[in-house]
């Protein structure tokens, strides 16, 4: 079976929620505990931290990675969904899994799967995916992997681990026709993470309901809890040249790599979380911590966080896709004194016209899109929708036709945003480095 088999598999067969949405939605660890069982446990093997949260995974899961493999621990990181390449999802020390693993774990799979041995309910994507990165992790024998849910945490596949440390980033509104339709159920679904006698990190404690719920779940579970938001975890910061720099911290001075104002509240949870870990046992130096923060990108391969990838016109895209995301995008949005040009896209079971109450309205044309998945909304549908909120713009069946379009009418000091969906800013990656612009 080639690479190309082997995905075509994984994408065609085997229902994908990021493709598909609800229909693809498995909730339960039953079929992950069997279908990893057949695999031989692989997550015994190795030592774990577990990231959840409604935003800010990606950025703490990849940072935490960068720090521990600064350290010299050999690091396996698993997130989702990828941008351009599948194999995005499972790293270690960066480097993406080897097709050759790929196709060859899908081999094995379908093999069980004709022999009989798997029953009742077939894995989702997500599952199976899950199951193949842990195994990759326990083959390459990692000292640790950073595990990031994919939706929610009581009933995610993932929290089938035992880890060294929970974190929890924030609780925002996303996923609602699944983990409910308030912040406090969202975030009892959040904390179903939370193990016994594991400790956990809350970034964002929200509003006292919200912490209530934390402190309930952590008490019955007798884990250490600590709010990130209730500490000092640094001076002062100061953007420069596209980073961060946090002063005084318990780490001392750190720059770092990810820009955007969400990375103010995604450091702290970082550097709590990494505090937690030290206290365990976890060596690593302030170097080292220095070293993550600085280098994250090029060490885990993060891409598509307020991500610069071109100075003329100046262009950004961020993942960014759902009401908590685009609070801080729509703040940063708001210091361009030129014309924002705004290539936008969602998928359709987000809450987008609340996100569109809150995006540019003055100095900013839009350039309405969609991803190149089923679940995008149809680009007509969304200018149909922003006309309502007072925004207009032009309508593109593809990223790169809107792309271009923003781009030719760009002038010096104005602004291309490409975002709204992780599947908007996936098509916008391939394309360009399809035409090896990137």
């Amino acid at each position: 079976m080639t690479y190309k088999e082997a995905t075509e598999f994984l994408y065609t067969q085997i229902p994908m929620f990021q493709r598909v949405g609800a229909s693809a939605y498995k909730p339960g660890l039953e079929t992950s505990v069997r279908l990893e069982g057949l695999f031989g446990n692989p997550h015994e093997r190795f030592l774990s931290i577990h990231v959840a949260g409604t935003n800010g995974k990606g950025s703490t899961a990849h940072t935490l990675a960068a720090v521990l493999q600064c350290a010299g621990y050999k690091t396996g990181l698993y997130t989702s969904p990828h941008l351009v390449d599948f194999r995005e999802r499972i790293r270690v020390n960066g480097e993406m899994i080897g097709e050759s693993y790929v196709s060859g774990f899908v081999g094995r799979y379908k093999e069980l799967l004709s022999s009989g041995k798997i029953q009742g309910q077939l894995p989702s994507f997500f599952e199976l995916t899950m199951v193949m990165a842990f195994e990759y992790f326990a083959a390459s024998n990692v000292d640790v992997a950073i595990v990031e849910t994919g939706l929610g945490g009581r009933l995610d596949s993932t929290n089938i681990i035992t880890p060294e440390l929970s974190v929890i980033t924030n609780i925002s509104y996303d996923h609602m026709q699944f983990l409910g339709d308030t912040l406090e159920k969202i975030a009892a679904e959040k904390a179903g993470i939370i193990k016994p006698g594991v400790p956990v990190v809350v970034g964002e404690s929200g509003t006292e309901s919200v912490r209530a719920v934390f402190e309930k779940k952590a008490d019955e579970e007798k884990a250490p809890l600590v709010f990130a938001s209730d500490r000092r975890c640094y001076d002062s910061y100061v953007e420069t040249d596209g980073m961060i720099v946090y002063n005084n911290t318990p780490f001392g001075r750190l720059t770092g790599e990810l820009s955007g104002s969400c990375q103010l509240l995604n450091a702290a949870t970082i550097i709590t979380a990494l505090e937690v870990l030290r206290k365990k046992g976890i060596k690593f130096s302030d170097a080292d911590v220095q070293c993550g923060f600085a280098n994250v990108c090029s060490l885990t391969g993060l891409a598509g966080r307020w991500m610069k990838v071109s100075d003329n016109p100046l262009t950004i895209c961020d993942t960014g896709h759902n009401i908590g995301g685009w609070q801080y995008i729509a703040g940063q949005l708001s210091r361009f004194k030129g014309m924002r040009r705004m290539v936008v896209g969602f998928v359709s079971d987000k809450d987008v016209s609340n996100i569109l109450r809150i995006m540019p309205h003055d100095r900013a044309d839009y350039y309405f899109t969609q991803a190149s998945i089923p679940r995008a909304m149809k680009a007509g549908e969304l200018a149909a929708m922003a006309c309502e909120h007072g925004l207009s713009g032009k309508v593109y069946s593809t990223v790169a036709d809107a792309y271009d379009a923003a781009k030719a009418d760009s002038m010096p000091g104005d602004v291309v945003f490409v975002g709204g969906s992780t599947f908007v800013v996936a098509d916008f990656l391939s394309d360009l480095k399809n035409r090896n612009l990137l």
